[in-house]
Parts: C-alpha cells; structure tokens; sequence
C-alpha cells in the first residue's frame, strides 16, 4: 500500500527530478538495427500475433494449438507446443553448421586460467552430463538443486536438467547453509550439484562444507555431485560423487526428448532474509521465446560478430536469461568471469573487454558507480574501442552513473540500454531499443513491443504526464512467472491482490512530461515526508550529481515533525576529501536538484555500503543505522564489517540546524 498522509490521504509519489540530456542513436547502428519502430505498431495491432512470431525463432518439435490461455490471474502460453530447450541452445547450432562457433570464452579469477567452448563442445558436455543425471536416478520433473561457482559445469548442468526436463533450482554461491537449506526442502530437490569451491578475491572459496552442512538434514537428497575446481580438501560421504568419475565416463550423445511449453523449466527464490522462501516458476516456451527475443532486440545482437559478457552472477536470473538461455537460443559468443572486478586489480573488468574485444557489455549500477568511485583513470589505460551497446540492469541506473558508463566506458558512441525487470518477470520488460530511443540518463523509457506496462495511481488509474505512482503490466506476458512454487494463493497475494486485474511488482514509477516511465525502486523504500511521498532513488540520484559524490544510499528515519526524515549516507570518490562542511554542501545541493522537501536531515560520509555479493544496497540495515537500533542480520552481506565502519561514523553525523 502506498504511504499516507498524517490526514490519511494518499499522495501520489512527488516527481522532482528533471532531465533534460538526450544521446540519439549511431546512425550506423540505427540503419542496421534488429527491431526498428515498427515492432511497437506491430504489437499495437496485434499482440498474440507478435509473440508467435517472437516464438518462431525457436525450434519447435510440435507447434503449439492456443497461443494464450488466459484464466486471471493464471497463464499458459504456446499451449500444446512441445520443444526442447536444450536443443534450441546448443544442438541447432551443430546441426546448422555452427558448431566450431564459441559459446563461452571462460576467464577464471587466477589470471591465465582460461577455457573455450564452442557448440560443439557445450553439446558433448552437456549430453554426457544429461546422461550422469539419469544414471543418478533424475527424471522428467525431478528437482536439482545447484550451488555452484562461476564455472563452465554451471551452464551445462542447467542444460543437462532442461534436456532431460528435471527442475533445476540454482541458489547462489553466497547463500548460507541455512538458506540453501531451505531451498533444498522447498523444492523438494533431489540431487544437490556442487563445487568444492571457487576463487574470490584471489584465494580459494569453499563451497562443499556449507552443502554438506545443508544436506544433513535434507534426507530426500540422495546424491551430491561434486566438481573440483580449486582441488581443496573436502570431506566427502556416502552421497557424494565426483562430477570428473560420474560425468566424464559418459558417452556425449544424447537424445533430445521434446518438452510441453508449459512444463516447468526451473525454480528460483528471490533472495530474502526473513519467512518461508518464495520460489518462482518459470517453464519453457514462453520463457525461452520472451528471452530470446529481448535479448536480440535490446542488444541489437549480430550473432556472427558480437562478444557479449554479462557481468551478472547465473545464481541470479539475470545470469538464467542473458548469460545461459537468451545468448544460447541466439547463437551468441559470451564470456563467463569467475572473480570480482577488482582482482588482482581494478582495471580487471576492462582487460576482460580488452583481451576479448567484447562488444556489448550488460552490469549493473552498483558496479558502475564502484568504478566510478574508483577514478576515471582505470578505465582508461585499456583499449575498449570495441564496445558498441552498453545494458544496465538490477536496479534504476541514476542520471550521473549513466553518464559516466556513457562517457568514459562507451567514449560517448555507444547506447545506454536500462533495463528494467526482475526474477518473477523472467525476462526484460522495460528498456529503450538501441537503433530507436533517443536515450535519456537515468530513465527506462517505454515498455518493449508486446509489453502493456502503466504507471497508476492509488485507485488503479493511469497517472498523466509528469505523474508518479505504482508500476503494474495490465497484460500478460511469454516470459512471466506461472505460480510461486507450491503456493498458488500466496502467488496471487503477492502480485495480484493490490490492483485487480493487474500485476503488481512492488515497484514506484513515475511518467515524464515525454511520456518515458523512470523506476523509483520499491515503494517499501519511499520516504513519506511531511506529507510528501519522495522516492529514495530520486535522492540518491541528486547526491550522486554532485562532483564530490560517488555513490550514495538514502532511507526514511522517523522524525517527531515531518513524520520521516531523510537520510543519507555517502560515499567520496576518491579525488574528494571530507571537510567539515561536507554535509552543508550536499543538503543544499539536493535541495538546488530537487527542491527544500527533499533536503537531507543528515549526511554520512561512509567508506562503504552494506551489499550483499550480487550488489545490491541493505537499505533495512541502514535504516537500522539511522534510528539508532540494533543491527539486523548482516549474514547475506558481502562484507559483514562494513556496519560496524558505518556505525562508527554516526556521532559524526551533520544535522540540519
């Protein structure tokens, strides 16, 4: 529900930033594009029509009876179609004549350790490990749990469980015993696949005692298979196996059965602290023409020249649909990076771009302003002149982050592609297309052809021109997720129950006086101030304008006279110092930006913010910082003893007098 007002009515959000910079697209680029403007009028005209046409890219064994059968809040599309994902990813290439084509160029985090797959490989590798999974006893709708690093095994085990039509569950190598736990028992999972570790930061990482200690209380699991990858010493037991004695003794050739397009294709939980985990579902039709789709349209991709590196982690939907199954279905070249961005160096992400010529690159906000706290000088040093598309995603890209990634990542000749979308959508729903949008800093323009996306207000009505509210998709979609795992009613609670009729992801937008929609974050993260609903990201935008500024994370803090205060921490980029008047400079730089509403009670210069491993800013743990309470659990953060820095910093604190 939307915040209210102390006289109990609701205020629409305030729309305070403004932003005037436009980047047209390359000509060049633009004459040659994918999907020109013609595809909006075309989904305009008729929108089933476009999405079967979408959908005949892939291979299907059966062609499907009903494109849509729609019964609210319940989808099923392509229904009576039948295809095998897999085999649209890997096999058509091979069969096609493409086999000696790159999948993956593998860079691990040790420098030099490097593996090439084409199709060719990535189809005799998969097809072995599909037969180890039915040697191990996994069948057609049997659930695979994975808790693996950034390894190539990764991929192949996800294609090995569509193959053979298992449900794969992948949960994130950073998860704890108890969270990969209780994915495990949600699920139901049978066999766990697993690594004995990773490299991270330039040491080994373990992976193996957190899932032995998960499967000791999961009896239903029956097998843990295990990859060595760092060659650490692991405890094994009577379940476990090793990936190289199971997986490499097969023989890599495997049929390919045809799967309905409404059997489910994997779960994956949306990451939580608290209460029972939700697992989304996602199958196999729609999803795989939804991804494919977006992902030669939004990134103009030209399968026979473009390298294309997702920097995203695949225990993440992002990694599931642009780095395995939407690059895959198109045939694309990708590279796959084990480590973080800045081992041994800082400039490692930009070798990476270097060494591979890699043309489109697709990360997130928080990677960016790392970068750019970090100076414009790395980036610098490295050849990346083979850039032409840059994408951004996870969470909305701020005015200032845009531009820099455009500036000094692109050399101001590549397209900015924000994209907005998020595991439950499975697939990009907002984002300007490259050869069409003039772009604009900071804002996720127009939903994509096929994509009925509105911004309402409090009683479901479409907000005008310079209005914000609450985003909602008033029709359904390929790539959408079909229930939460198990909980159909829980599934209807979550999304559906807040506007009728409509899906709601939780998310505020606003629409400009141009008609493009802006994302605003959760409404769980507006601040009501003195009667005026104001949106964190728009704040945190304003402070990262400032030259001073590299990154910033703003909360509501209570506040006996305007309800909520705000509250911002900060972080210099590194050519700023903190001088004593830091704070006055910032608070009436937002208010020059944004208006006196949006002033900052207080400024916390930081050295970090609390993050967890994918990136994403703990703003409940701020918020916690902010009231003076208790810190809450600190365990899914990257760094856990980053709050204890910023708790540090709090009697420091410039308050508005």
């Amino acid at each position: 529900m939307a915040p209210e007002t102390p006289g109990n009515e609701p205020q629409a959000l305030s729309n305070l930033l403004q932003e005037n910079r436009r980047f047209a697209p390359p000509a060049a680029l633009a004459a040659a594009a994918n999907v020109t403007s013609a595809a909006y009028a075309e989904a305009a005209a008729d929108r089933l029509a476009f999405w079967e046409h979408a959908a005949e890219r892939l291979s299907w064994a059966k062609r499907w009876d009903t494109t849509l059968e729609w019964n609210p809040p319940f989808a099923k599309w392509f229904v009576g179609g039948e295809l095998n994902v897999a085999y649209n990813c890997v096999d058509r290439h091979v069969e096609e004549g493409r086999g000696d084509k790159v999948a993956y160029h593998w860079e691990g985090e040790p420098e030099g350790d490097t593996r090439t797959l084409t199709y060719s490989d990535l189809k005799n590798e998969v097809g072995k490990a599909a037969n180890a999974l039915q040697e191990l006893g996994v069948g057609k709708g049997d659930r695979v749990a994975i808790y693996m690093p950034m390894i190539p095994e990764l991929p192949i085990a996800m294609l090995a469980c569509a193959r053979i039509g298992a449900v794969h569950s992948v949960v994130f190598g950073g998860f704890s015993a108890s969270a990969l736990k209780s994915r495990i028992d949600d699920a139901d999972a049978k066999l766990v696949i697993t690594a004995d570790g990773g490299y991270r930061r330039g040491k080994p990482s373990a992976l193996k005692p957190t899932v032995d200690e998960a499967v000791a209380e999961c009896p239903q699991v029956e097998h843990v298979l295990v990859v060595r990858r760092t060659g650490q010493e692991v405890e094994t037991n009577g379940k476990d196996v090793w990936w190289h004695d199971v997986v490499e003794r097969q023989s890599d050739q495997h049929t390919a059965e045809p799967h309905g397009a409404e059997d489910p294709l994997y779960i994956l939980y949306t990451s939580g602290t608290t209460g029972k985990p939700k697992g989304i579902l996602h199958t196999t039709g729609g999803y795989l023409t939804q991804t494919a789709y977006t992902h030669h349209a939004v990134f103009d991709l030209k399968p026979e020249t473009d390298i294309y590196w997702c920097t995203a982690d695949i225990g993440w939907v992002t990694g599931h649909s642009y780095i395995v199954y939407g690059p895959l279905a198109n045939g694309a070249t990708s590279v796959i990076y084990e480590g973080t961005p800045d081992t041994p160096h800082r400039g490692r992400f930009w070798e990476i771009v270097q060494k591979y010529k890699i043309t489109i690159l697709y990360t997130a906000p928080t990677a960016i302003r790392t970068f750019m706290k970090w100076g414009d000088d790395i980036p610098a040093k490295f050849d990346m002149s083979s850039l032409r598309i840059l994408g951004s995603v996870g969470e909305p890209i701020n005015p200032e982050a845009y531009v820099w990634y455009r500036e000094h990542i692109g050399d101001n000749r590549c397209p900015v592609v924000d994209t907005w979308w998020q595991t439950e959508t499975g697939a990009i729903m907002i984002s300007p297309l490259p050869g069409v949008t003039e772009g604009k800093p900071g804002a996720a323009m127009r939903p994509l052809p096929g994509i009925d996306a509105d911004v309402v207000d409090d009683q479901g009505n479409s907000v005008p021109n310079g209005g914000g509210g609450f985003l909602v998709v008033r029709e359904p979609w390929p790539s959408m997720l079909r229930t939460i795992w198990g909980d159909d009613q829980r599934y209807i609670d979550t999304y559906w129950s807040r506007f009728e009729g409509m899906y709601f992801p939780g998310d505020g937008a606003k629409r400009d006086e141009d008609g493009d929609l802006w994302l605003l974050g959760r409404v769980d993260d507006v601040m009501l101030v003195s009667g005026h609903n104001i949106s964190t990201t728009e704040v945190e935008s304003a402070l990262v304008s400032h030259p001073k500024v590299a990154e910033a994370a703003v909360v509501g803090a209570t506040d006996p006279v305007t309800g909520q205060a705000i509250v911002s921490f900060v972080i210099l980029r590194g050519t700023a110092e903190e001088s004593a008047d830091i704070g006055t400079e910032l608070r009436n730089h937002v208010a020059k930006t944004l208006g006196p509403i949006a002033k900052p009670r207080q400024i916390l210069v930081v050295p970090e913010l609390p993050k967890t491993r994918s990136g994403k800013i703990m703003r409940r743990l701020l918020r916690d910082v902010a009231e003076n309470r208790s810190v809450g659990d600190v365990t899914t953060l990257a760094d856990s003893t980053v709050m204890d820095l910023i708790s540090e910093k709090l009697p420091s604190a410039k308050s508005e007098d």
